[in-house]
């Protein structure tokens, strides 16, 4: 499979002015990007993730063209987005966080037709276009109500709709589903995902829900303090980090549970129930596993694995 998106060895400076005294001022450099490489593949989606800070944002501005790298090279679509910013804008979509493609004021349909010209997309085409998006994004009952009036989930439906129009070969979405209900965040999830599969467009996801990330991606980068910590598989990332299992049982009768095992964190305990976190390093399951049987007749037991979440901020307080 061929790579869409290329960059190698990207570096972002900003010089920061600190005011000393009344006319003197002091300069400081700040390296927001440090040497960063990495590729996408043409129809992936990949999350790109980090705490706030870590230099997404920049990273993800210099790949759209809208910020020059202090070196480095980036290849979008095998374009520069430094010298061929306008070409890049008829390859790419962006849904970056409070910065709306829609008018407020009007209704979507009239964005979408302002938004056509723009692109320069044939009268027939856009129609086509528009009536194909709003039934693979379910808003064909808001193409005529205001933006104001829609909600949250309705209006990121909308500006996904608005940044797809031209048919872009890459999106960037920050954050699409950020303040979504648990339904709304599962319909976008399910309705990316379809974009994805129907269209071959490549997704360049950032988000900190891990929903996200387990649902739609199979890979992800790992970014902080501007530097790359970790691109790898997702499942990859949960077998060779996830050394800690969640246990959850409950006894027929009441017990008196000795768990003061090393390698075992109580969570919470009562009389005839506990939960508790294993460090497989430290302790193998199966000695767990036979010591818990062995105090009594237990009536339900389950084995999780650790939230996505708490591994990757592992993962950040290790190498910070």
């Amino acid at each position: 499979m061929n790579n869409i998106i290329e960059v190698h060895n990207l570096r972002k400076e900003f010089t920061l002015y600190k005011k000393e005294g009344f006319l003197k001022r002091q300069s400081s450099v700040v390296e927001a990007v440090k040497d960063v490489s990495f590729s996408v593949a043409e129809g992936e989606i990949l999350a790109f993730i980090g705490p706030n800070g870590a230099g997404k944002s920049t990273t993800i501005k210099m790949m759209t063209g809208i910020l020059k790298p202090t070196s480095g090279e980036i290849s979008v679509k095998g374009l520069s987005p430094e010298k061929d910013r306008k070409k890049l804008a008829y390859e790419i979509g962006t849904v970056f966080g409070q910065k709306s493609q829609l008018w407020f004021h009007l209704p979507p349909m009239d964005s979408f037709q302002l938004l056509g010209s723009i692109y320069d997309i044939p009268k027939a085409v856009l129609e086509k276009r528009i009536s194909y998006l709003s039934s693979i994004m379910e808003i064909e009952e808001l193409l005529n109500v205001p933006v104001r009036k829609l909600s949250l989930g309705q209006r990121i439906k909308c500006e996904i709709a608005a940044s797809l129009l031209h048919s872009p070969k890459i999106i960037f979405l920050d954050e699409p589903t950020i303040g979504l209900d648990v339904i709304a965040k599962k319909n976008l999830r399910s309705l990316i995902k379809r974009i994805n599969e129907e269209e071959g467009t490549t997704i360049f996801l950032t988000s900190h829900d891990m929903g996200d990330i387990e649902k739609l991606c199979k890979r992800m980068i790992i970014i902080n303090c501007g530097s790359i910590l970790m691109d790898e598989k997702v499942k990859s990332l949960k077998y060779n980090y996830d050394n800690k299992k969640i246990v959850s049982l409950r006894y027929e009768n009441p017990m008196e549970l000795d768990l003061s095992l090393k390698g075992i964190e109580v969570i919470s305990k009562a009389p005839m129930a506990a939960k508790i976190q294993v460090d497989t390093n430290i302790v193998p399951m199966e000695k767990v596993l036979t010591d818990l049987f062995s105090l009594g007749s237990i009536e339900d037991i389950s084995i999780a694995s650790r939230p996505l979440e708490d591994i990757i901020g592992e993962i950040y307080s290790m190498e910070s």
